[in-house]
């Protein structure tokens, strides 16, 4: 009673088959997983980013309006410099530096740390330009930041360079 049926050119499948099959999965499983990877880091490199410009920005907007309103540049050369004594609207004598520390570069005014540990100021500079024809001396202000946190590949990094304007009273 026991009968067996077989269905005529009906076979399994070859070993070598079976392992090709398995060989295009693991290829698009390498891809898919290198395509995550590089997303991942795309976003790590955006975020960084933003935080290094975000701290950079304020920085300079402090720098900026303090020198804007300054009655005068107190000690500036015309050649580079890593900071820059003035006279502010009050007559009061301060300035803005560029130091390192145990958490790296760092900009900061004489009350304090403009820019957080999380930021390597890694170049900044201040040059005075005497406005020739101009009745307004400049100062030129050069930064150069990126994430003390994350590696080349995955952290942001910023260079900024303007040129501000002392307002004459």
């Amino acid at each position: 009673m026991n009968k067996k049926i077989t269905v005529k050119g009906a076979q399994g499948f070859s070993l070598l088959e079976i392992l090709v099959v398995i060989t295009v999965f693991s290829i698009l499983a390498i891809l898919t997983t290198q395509a995550v990877l590089l997303t991942l880091r795309g976003s790590k490199k955006s975020e960084s980013l933003t935080k290094v410009r975000g701290n950079v920005d304020y920085s300079l907007a402090i720098i900026e309006r303090n020198i804007r309103n300054a009655e005068s540049i107190i000690d500036c050369s015309d050649t580079e410099t890593d900071i820059i004594s003035y006279l502010d609207e009050n007559g009061v004598a301060t300035s803005f530096s560029c130091g390192t520390d145990e958490d790296g570069g760092y900009i900061a005014s004489a009350s304090g740390r403009l820019t957080n540990s999380e930021v390597d100021v890694a170049g900044c500079s201040f040059v005075c330009e005497d406005a020739v024809g101009e009745t307004n001396p400049a100062v030129i202000i050069s930064i150069s930041a990126h994430d003390a946190n994350l590696s080349a590949m995955e952290g942001g990094e910023v260079t900024i360079s303007t040129k501000i304007f002392l307002r004459t009273y």
